[in-house]
Formats: structure tokens, sequence, C-alpha cells
């Protein structure tokens, strides 16, 4: 079995948010896949696909940005998930909008939903997808990061969804992360 978590917050007033970014890519997925996030288990929304024989457990934390470890090391535990079989998804703005960047391991980078990761899991070792929102311009970062993408960075932002379906799938089937690297970085 492999998951694939999705970072962002719960609520309304954060749908469709740059810090929300993990959650629209696995919201995508879910839909390509026609699963629906019908159950609620520690402190999370899930969906269950499978992909070519491949149990995925498709997770968004319901605890808050800041507070994603304590609900994926629970699952991980319950579900008998290995590190290698864990991939999480979120916003980066050291990425342009439109680009994406598969990563084995690292720090925080001053992202707190990976911070809390890094604590829950206690190592900077797993998989991520980043996925790029650009540095704000004229705002600060949390007023940056908690606004929508802008109508020209829109089409630019679903092409980065496309790409990181893409590369999902070709991490749900067996695709290392080396070669992930190599294909969509």
């Amino acid at each position: 079995m492999k998951m694939i978590v999705g970072l962002g917050n719960i609520g309304t007033q954060y749908d469709e948010t740059r810090h929300n970014t993990g959650f629209m890519v696995v919201d995508q997925f879910a839909q390509v896949h026609h699963a629906a996030f019908t159950k609620h288990q520690m402190e999370a929304a899930i969906a269950t696909v499978v992909i070519n024989g491949e149990k995925v457990l498709l997770v968004k934390p319901s605890t808050y940005m800041n507070e994603s470890g304590r609900a994926v090391r629970p699952l991980m535990d319950y579900y008998k998930i290995a590190l290698e079989d864990l991939i999480v998804v979120y916003d980066d703005m050291d990425l342009p909008v439109g680009k994406i960047r598969f990563r084995k391991k690292g720090a925080a980078g001053g992202h707190n939903g990976i911070k809390s990761l890094i604590a829950h899991l206690k190592t900077q070792t797993f998989d991520r997808l980043k996925v790029g929102t650009d540095h704000p311009q004229k705002t600060t970062v949390v007023n940056y990061v908690l606004s929508k993408f802008t109508p020209a960075q829109k089409p630019l932002f679903e092409e980065s969804v496309t790409q990181s379906l893409n590369g999902l799938e070709d991490w749900v089937n067996g695709m290392s992360i080396a070669d992930l690297m190599n294909k969509y970085n």
C-alpha cells in the first residue's frame, strides 16, 4: 500500500489558495480515479484508489497545515505504511508557478507543514512533490500563500497539476524518485 498526502488547510476560506496546493493536487488525483474523500480517520480525510493492483491511500490532514504530521504518522502506523511508500505534495514558493520538483529528502525550508512531518516522522528523508507557487511581490508571505492564484497564474498552475498527476501515477507504478527527478524537474 502507498500513501499520497496533500498538504493544506481545512475550511472554505482556504479553498483554492496557494497554501492548499497539496489538497488541490490530491483532489484532482482522486477525481481522475473516481474516488471521494468520504472517510475521516485519525484527523484526516481519506480516499482509497487501486492503480494497477496497488492500493493507494489519499490523505488530506484536517489538522491545519502546521500540525500535518499529527495526522500522517498515526495513519502510517495504522496502515503499516513504510517511509518509502509515502509521498507528500505541497506548495513551494521557491519554484515559479507551473513548475514541479520531486525530492527524496531535505529540510523544511520554512514550510511549517513539512516541519511538522519531519518532527513526527523523525526524519527528513521521505518523498516529496513540490508544486510552484512563486514568491510574493507586494505582500507578506502569509497573505500571499493564503490568497488565490491570479488569472494569469491559473493556466500555469493547471499545467503543474497535470504534471503532478502524471508524476504521481509514475510514482505509484514504481518509478524511483531519481527517475522522477530526471523526468519532471
